[in-house]
């Protein structure tokens, strides 16, 4: 039950950000950045909020692939997730195919992330590869660190850095920041040119942000600081014992 429960909120939360995000695409014909970068952080915002605390927020197998090297979701629940953020994905995209016109979708390719001009396939691979370690180092530090000075409202946190990034990448490579997202509506409107960078990149920057912030701040070296936990500065005064 717990694995459908999960599985579910992951399916709703990444069908939200395609249906909405790349539907925000194909009505302002993907000249309107602003529009396109809020509709995509908004929507992330309220779906990480309304069920984060039932999957964690995912919906985006490069944030789970960084929860997974961290070993911080089990390999059963991690392939869930991924099925349910794919197949979302892969709806929402044919829906909107199939709702909107014809015209407006085949205008944008349905919103499929894509190079600019001027923008080689390393390029592209960097800049996605470093707006999604911005993404995961942000859910790690908000979301999933406990002593997160936002964690009661990191889903906005989240969606303000996915805004952030589209206002920088958009232009240049889509900033898909997300296999899902990019995977939908390549795969429903048949566009694949450059299609590996939207995997391979968010991947690389994913796993990069969870195994750095994991291993700098939410698995310290023995022994901890001497003084308060909550803040590990204040040392022993002289003649007092120390904490332990």
């Amino acid at each position: 039950m717990a694995l459908l429960q999960r599985g579910t909120a992951e399916f709703i939360g990444t069908f939200a950000l395609v249906f909405v995000g790349a539907g925000s695409i194909i009505a302002t014909g993907g000249g309107n950045l602003t529009a396109i970068g809020l509709a995509h952080g908004l929507v992330i915002a309220v779906m990480a909020s309304a069920v984060g605390h039932i999957s964690g927020g995912h919906f985006n197998p490069a944030v789970t692939f960084g929860f997974f090297v961290t070993r911080r979701i089990e390999p059963q629940l991690a392939a869930a997730y991924l099925f349910a953020q794919l197949t979302a994905a892969t709806l929402a995209a044919l829906l909107l195919q199939g709702l909107l016109p014809e015209n407006q979708v085949d205008a944008v390719n349905l919103g499929a992330p894509a190079l600019a001009p001027g923008i080689s396939a390393g390029s592209g691979l960097v800049i996605e590869l470093i707006l999604t370690f911005f993404l995961v180092w942000v859910i790690f530090a908000t979301a999933a660190d406990p002593r997160g000075a936002f964690a009661s409202i990191s889903g906005l946190a989240i969606g303000l850095t996915i805004t952030l990034d589209i206002f920088m990448g958009g232009p240049y490579t889509g900033a898909a920041m997300n296999p899902a997202r990019a995977l939908g509506p390549e795969l429903v409107q048949g566009v694949w040119d450059n299609a590996w960078i939207y995997y391979v990149g968010p991947a690389i920057g994913a796993a990069l942000a969870a195994v750095v912030y994991d291993r700098l701040y939410l698995r310290p070296v023995s022994p901890e600081p001497v003084g308060p936990p909550e803040t590990g500065l204040d040392e022993p005064r002289p003649g007092d014992a120390a904490a332990v």
